[in-house]
């Protein structure tokens, strides 16, 4: 044996003389302790991945409280705001326009002159018969004093009598006459065209002035005659002025019996209250009202589900202390534009999934 290998026997000799472990026995106990470590990280891993994969099974979601609520149904028909008194004013007589009394916006009253019509002639005529009818009045008196002292002949004091009354009458007839030279408002109102001008030639039919009455204002509405045996007078509407933002709940005055053999529809009225700021002519928006549902549960439109024909929503219901998704077949009532009237499957205080629906099904787990 080499003199060089006698030095390190004799160590190893030595170390395993005290209880020194070798490293063969070091190597041996560290790679079981790596075997036992792999096989608690495998086992480890598994319980994770299990509750990893439990929770990732779970789909989060939306839901709602379904409850009792008022459901009304409408029909919606677009109109317009017009004034009962609404009137064009035109000459009674032609002629030149030679005044005019009113302008815009100005508020005028029943009688009330807003315009002259060339009355020139007229009044030379009349200036001619106040002398003709001063003479025959003159005539008459003098006649009438004969007669009373029994001087002169009947006839005489007739003819004087009717010379004079028969003046009266055509000056009767022409202060008319005269007075239909004149353009008169044939309501309360405020002028809201002044159409004509100085210098026009006035002709009866023609259009020279339009005068509004704003405080006598209804809205008038054309309503489709499939409808026509819902809608009647006194039905409840709600009437919308998309202009002014504007929103008002009322009822319909006038629902005409009679179906428009043109346009096959029947005429609506619904008075309004006076307001400033609503104007004939402006556009309103009618939901009347032809089903109402005090007591509805109602659900919007767009989560109701079918399944081979048949309407079903998703609910959220507790099953031992895990959130689970349930499938529920419906009855479905009226349906007003995205919302639902349920008349059967649904009751107030359950939990209905509103968002995160799709592809749900029976005892799916779900969280909040």
């Amino acid at each position: 044996m080499s003199k060089i290998y006698r030095p390190a026997l004799l160590i190893v000799a030595l170390m395993a003389a005290c209880g020194e472990p070798t490293p063969e026995a070091k190597l041996a106990e560290l790679k079981k302790k790596e075997a036992d470590l792999k096989q608690q990280i495998a086992t480890l891993e598994k319980t994770v991945k299990k509750v990893d994969t439990t929770e990732q099974k779970k789909k989060a979601v939306v839901v709602t409280p379904v409850d009792d609520t008022l459901f009304e149904h409408y029909i919606d028909v677009q109109g317009s705001i017009d004034a009962r008194e609404n009137v064009n004013v035109s000459s009674k007589v032609p002629g030149i326009i030679t005044a005019i009394h009113v302008k815009e916006g100005q508020s005028v009253s029943k009688g009330q002159a807003l315009a002259q019509v060339d009355d020139q002639i007229l009044r030379a005529n009349m200036a001619e018969l106040h002398t003709q009818l001063d003479l025959a009045t003159t005539m008459f008196q003098k006649q009438q004093n004969l007669w009373n002292q029994k001087i002169g002949s009947e006839v005489q004091y007739l003819n004087a009598k009717n010379q004079k009354e028969s003046l009266e009458r055509r000056i009767a007839t022409l202060q008319d006459q005269m007075g239909q030279a004149r353009i008169i408002s044939p309501i309360n109102g405020t002028v809201d065209a002044v159409i004509i001008k100085l210098g026009d030639n006035a002709a009866p039919g023609s259009a020279a002035f339009r005068v509004v009455n704003g405080s006598n204002l209804r809205v008038v509405a054309n309503v489709a005659e499939g409808y026509a045996s819902k809608v009647k007078t006194g039905d409840q509407v709600i009437l919308d002025f998309p202009d002014i933002n504007k929103q008002t709940r009322t009822r319909i005055g006038f629902a005409s019996k009679t179906i428009d053999p043109v346009s096959r529809t029947i005429k609506v009225e619904i008075p309004l209250q006076n307001d400033p700021e609503l104007r004939p002519n402006m556009i309103a928006r009618l939901k009347i009202v032809d089903y109402v549902a005090p007591k509805a549960v109602v659900i919007p439109v767009n989560i109701i589900q079918y399944s081979l024909g048949k309407p079903y929503v998703i609910l959220a219901e507790n099953k031992g202390g895990k959130l689970i998704a349930k499938r529920r077949e419906i009855e479905m009532g009226r349906t007003y534009n995205d919302k639902a009237e349920i008349k059967g499957g649904l009751q107030a205080g359950e939990q209905i999934v509103t968002i995160g629906y799709q592809g749900l099904n029976d005892n799916d787990l779900i969280q909040l």
